[in-house]
């Protein structure tokens, strides 16, 4: 059996109080909110904080407001985020995405603001202590060197959260709280392209709010990709979100791919749309595109060379179900689930 390592708990009813305890005790503090990604990193002694301090008592994370776009807070489990009516009315690609994040257990604790700071995952790091020592451990943890790609001198473990590309393709914006303050930034600019040092925001910080701005006249889709319906992390995850004109012109576009990097990638391809429609041969240069840019490495489940071929067909898919094809039967027999 794996056991927890000995730790410090605190559980603040504020944001405040919860700051001010992280400004006290350091970095070897961490959150924890539903801890569906944490306590089993620590079972596993990838993370051993000296000090936990749980936000599941704050109920300031986890209100809702409506504008002139919507307000979430990071602090709503993904239950709470499908269960909102104005994210499946007006931002599909994120209730999609947090539909499909594991099982209903799971959504039932996990929240909005985890799964945006998952840690990054890795076939050589997501193991128990005594099989990374046997191997000599990894880069990411507590060793030298990257198992997947000996050469490298960054870790290439993947970034595997879903809702992540859906709201950047939705313009999503964070905020971000401190002692000393606070900062609203762009959800883009919440990652590094590092398996290791995969966030910008500090250990000081709380991530307490998602901001996504009005989305009138937008259509936008999430499509994942792992080995069984449920439970698994995606091995490719396609967001897009398109504004068209009344002509079918696009005006504007995002696509976005999940688990082929240590950070979400905003591809070019929804550049290549703006001005033209979205007709099969448009479809097809646009998965191409995607496709080109996705560098997925031999650290998580399936080939990796075919994980990148398929990235154009995974953006097919979305950019059709955009166009307004009935994309149900593909749906299902992928998803597992009527979404």
């Amino acid at each position: 059996m794996m056991r927890l390592p000995w730790f410090k708990y605190h559980a603040p009813r504020s944001v405040a109080e919860a700051a001010r305890i992280l400004a006290a005790e350091g970095p070897q503090a961490m959150l924890i909110a539903g801890g569906t990604d944490l306590l089993p990193n620590m079972k596993r002694r990838h993370q051993s904080p000296a000090t936990l301090v749980s936000l599941r008592q704050v109920e300031g994370l986890k209100h809702t407001a409506n504008g002139s776009g919507l307000r979430l807070g990071a602090g709503l489990t993904l239950t709470e985020v499908v269960n909102t009516a104005a994210v499946r009315a007006k931002y599909l690609a994120l209730w999609q995405a947090a539909a499909q994040v594991a099982t209903p257990h799971l959504r039932n604790m996990g929240t909005l603001g985890g799964n945006l700071c998952l840690d990054t995952r890795c076939t050589y790091y997501n193991q128990n202590y005594e099989w990374r020592k046997a191997i000599d451990f990894c880069m990411k943890k507590d060793g030298e060197i990257c198992w997947v790609a000996t050469a490298s001198k960054r870790c290439l473990a993947v970034s595997s959260t879903d809702t992540a590309p859906a709201l950047l393709s939705l313009g999503a914006k964070v905020k971000l709280v401190s002692a000393a303050g606070e900062r609203e930034v762009a959800l883009a600019d919440l990652y590094r392209n590092d398996g290791m040092d995969y966030l910008t925001r500090r250990s000081d910080e709380i991530l307490t709010e998602v901001s996504l701005p009005d989305m009138d006249g937008w259509r936008s889709t999430y499509w994942k990709l792992r080995r069984r319906g449920s439970f698994d992390f995606p091995v490719l995850g396609v967001a897009a979100a398109v504004r068209t004109a009344k002509d079918g012109t696009v005006e504007e576009a995002r696509v976005v791919l999940g688990a082929v990097s240590s950070r979400p990638l905003v591809t070019k391809a929804g550049n290549l749309l703006i001005g033209r429609k979205l007709t099969d041969e448009v479809i097809a240069e646009a998965g191409e595109k995607a496709s080109s840019a996705a560098k997925p490495m031999d650290n998580t489940d399936l080939d990796l060379y075919w994980r990148r071929d398929v990235v154009s067909a995974f953006v097919g898919y979305a950019l059709r179900e955009i166009r307004g094809d009935d994309m149900r039967a593909i749906r299902m027999r992928i998803a597992r689930q009527a979404l």
